[in-house]
């Protein structure tokens, strides 16, 4: 998948020191799409954008 265009973010709830997060890139139609923040190059996951909030919504009740 093309991902050129993609403004990739991290959470804010990472860390200023390096620590284990992932950047996300929720700009392009019809995909998101998720990064390790430490391996940039390392590939990427994508989903669909029903997916995603359904995910982090589950993680936002814990």
């Amino acid at each position: 998948m093309d991902l050129t265009g993609a403004r990739w973010r991290t959470s804010i709830r990472s860390s200023t020191n390096g620590g284990d997060c992932v950047e996300v890139a929720d700009n392009l139609p019809g995909v998101v799409a998720v990064r390790d923040s430490k391996d940039r190059d390392g590939g990427n996951l994508t989903f669909d954008p029903a997916a995603w909030r359904a995910f982090v919504a589950e993680l936002k009740s814990r």
